[in-house]
C-alpha cells in the first residue's frame, strides 16, 4: 500500500468513526475518541457543548432520570447552567431516547415508556428530527 493509499484510507476510517447527526434545536456527535458530544445546533462555542466518555454514559444518565424530569433534575447529575436545557432537549429531540417535551415553562420531558429500552440506531440511519415541541 502506498503512502497516498494509506492516508485516504486512515481519512476514511475517521470519517465513519465520526458521525454527526443534527436534530431541531440540538446536535449529537460520536466522536474518533469514543466520546459523544451534544451541542446546540449550529453553536460554535464549547459552552454550548457537553462531551460524555461515550453514548452509554448519557443513555446511563437518561435511565437514572425520573420518569418526568425538568432540567433541574438533568442539573442533580452536576451539569450546570444552559447545557442542563439542551440536554432535556436533546433526549426529546434523539430517537434513542423515548420521551417527549411536554411543557416549555419550566422546561419538562416525560419519557414515554420506560419498560422499554432503546439502543443506538444504526450508524446508516441518518433520519432528522423536524420538531421536538
Amino acid at each position: 500500500m502506498s503512502r497516498d493509499e494509506a492516508t485516504d484510507l486512515q481519512e476514511a476510517v475517521g470519517d465513519a468513526l465520526t458521525q454527526r447527526r443534527e436534530f431541531f434545536r440540538t446536535a449529537g456527535v460520536h466522536r474518533e475518541d469514543g466520546t459523544y458530544e451534544v451541542a446546540r445546533r449550529g453553536a460554535d462555542s464549547s459552552g454550548n457543548s457537553k462531551v460524555f466518555e461515550s453514548f452509554e454514559v448519557l443513555r446511563r444518565m437518561f435511565d437514572r432520570l425520573p420518569g418526568e424530569f425538568t432540567a433541574d433534575d438533568v442539573g442533580r447529575t452536576g451539569i450546570t447552567g444552559s447545557r442542563r436545557h439542551m440536554l432535556v432537549r436533546h433526549f426529546a429531540e434523539h430517537p434513542a431516547f423515548d420521551c417527549g417535551i411536554t411543557r416549555r415553562n419550566p422546561l419538562t420531558a416525560e419519557k414515554t415508556n420506560e419498560e422499554q429500552s432503546c439502543e443506538e440506531p444504526v450508524a446508516g440511519d441518518e433520519s432528522e428530527v423536524a420538531s421536538a415541541d
